[in-house]
């Protein structure tokens, strides 16, 4: 459970010498010991080894134990709004097709043919394919957005020349049934505007890994918001230094001087219960300075006292960032792509209120840039964290209890799958718990 302030003093921490030497034996990471140093309370933790941001063998691993066990926030939903519509994407180094059957259903599968394992869609596919068929662009074997193989080749719009239709009739072909030829499916799931996937042969729900979300954020109607905006960003850094940053505000004084204006430290709580996820949130939530802010459209009318006047910042284990303010949201989809490289996509999204007039577009054309200024200094401290890792003399640092509880959840639960444990961390006992002890202390 996470701890309230103040800390009660407890047995000192490990000295820095007592740290891992570097670099760690890759043969260790999958041990619970490897880890000793940041399972100790948050007052007296150590963060994460270093490895784990700049190892390639560590990053394979955790590909394996993270991000293939466990549900992904992987794109949106009103992407995949009609049968046939899709996205691809690419998780633990998998590409996943993502789209609706006839029936409106997700469905999803690994994007390889049944045939020879050829890609069927490429990277940016947003339709499967005419009349909803994923066709295999090798050798014409095709399937339906139920996954099933229709055809070995499927002859109509096959290009099989007229009169050679016999030549590729699989039907006399021993031992061959074309319904156990189906794509090879993949658990898919959504809640609000997000869609999720999970590699796992024999996933648990999804509501088990989001816990309390569904409930906090139930009056928002988050499966009602679309997306308006979105940027990509590519970042020279290691997927858990964006998360970590973004849980939390301890660089704000320095890092955002614009953002630092309309986040005040003393508004600042600690907003999680249980599930796999950190959480904050800002309340009230300030007004815009002329450096820009979160004001622009109106919002949500719906809304009750509470979510109207405040800001969530919630990371979604393992690598989704998302913020819900009364007027937008703001997504970060952050894709691992090497130990030192992430790939983002940034997506701004507006309520089923919101007016797409002059007014309106004016007020995103605002948000977008300050989202985006305040991404890429962040960005841009991360890629520096990145590079400062690189050093083998930095073995490790101390927690900042007051300000990286979050961190510590985060990091505890990447521990968790690396050491083969699959748990939902609870959280504390209040829905909101103030980060300073004095609401006028700026420490």
């Amino acid at each position: 459970m996470s701890i309230d302030l103040p800390v009660t003093p407890g047995p000192a921490p490990a000295p820095h010498d007592a740290l891992p030497a570097r670099p760690v034996d890759p043969a260790t990471f999958g041990d619970e010991a490897t880890y000793r140093h940041t399972r100790l309370p948050v007052d007296q933790a150590s963060t994460l080894l270093p490895d784990a941001y700049t190892s390639p063998e560590f990053f394979a691993l955790e590909r394996e134990r993270v991000f293939a066990t466990g549900w992904v926030a992987v794109g949106l939903t009103a992407d995949v709004d009609r049968h046939g519509a899709c996205v691809v994407v690419e998780v633990a180094g998998r590409s996943v097709i993502v789209t609706r059957n006839r029936h409106g259903a997700l469905r999803a599968f690994h994007n390889v043919c049944r045939h020879r394992a050829t890609r069927l869609l490429d990277a940016d596919a947003r339709e499967v394919g005419r009349r909803g068929r994923i066709r295999c662009p090798y050798h014409s074997w095709t399937y339906d957005t139920d996954g099933a193989c229709l055809g070995s080749p499927l002859f109509e719009g096959s290009d099989v020349p007229a009169g050679q239709e016999p030549v590729f009739d699989t039907s006399v072909a021993t031992g061959f049934d074309r319904a156990d030829q189906g794509l090879l499916p993949v658990a898919v799931d959504s809640w609000g505007f997000l869609l999720f996937v999970h590699l796992g042969r024999d996933p648990g729900p999804l509501r088990e890994q989001l816990g309390d979300l569904p409930a906090r954020f139930a009056d928002h109607r988050l499966e009602a918001w679309s997306p308006r905006r979105r940027r990509r960003y590519d970042v020279a850094a290691n997927y858990k230094l964006v998360g970590e940053n973004f849980m939390e505000y301890y660089h704000l004084p320095w890092v955002h001087p614009e953002l630092n204006r309309v986040s005040r430290f003393s508004d600042h709580y600690r907003w999680q219960g249980p599930g796999m996820y950190t959480g904050m949130c800002t309340t009230p939530v300030s007004r815009n300075t002329e450096a820009g802010g979160w004001d622009g459209p109106a919002p949500l009318s719906t809304l009750g006292p509470d979510d109207a006047d405040s800001g969530r910042f919630v990371w979604l284990f393992p690598s989704c960032a998302l913020v819900v303010l009364p007027n937008h949201a703001f997504v970060l989809l952050n894709r691992p792509v090497a130990a030192d490289r992430t790939e983002e996509t940034a997506v701004l999204l507006t309520h089923p209120e919101f007016v797409d007039d002059e007014d309106g577009r004016a007020g995103l054309d605002q948000l977008e840039a300050f989202w985006d200024l305040v991404n890429r200094q962040d960005l841009d401290i991360v890629e520096r964290v990145q590079q400062g890792l690189a050093d083998p003399a930095f073995r490790g640092g101390r927690m900042c209890f007051r300000f990286e509880e979050p961190v510590h959840r985060f990091q505890n639960m990447v521990v968790d799958r690396m050491v083969g444990l699959d748990r939902v961390p609870a959280g504390d006992d209040v829905t909101a718990v103030r980060m300073f002890p004095d609401p006028d202390t700026v420490v």
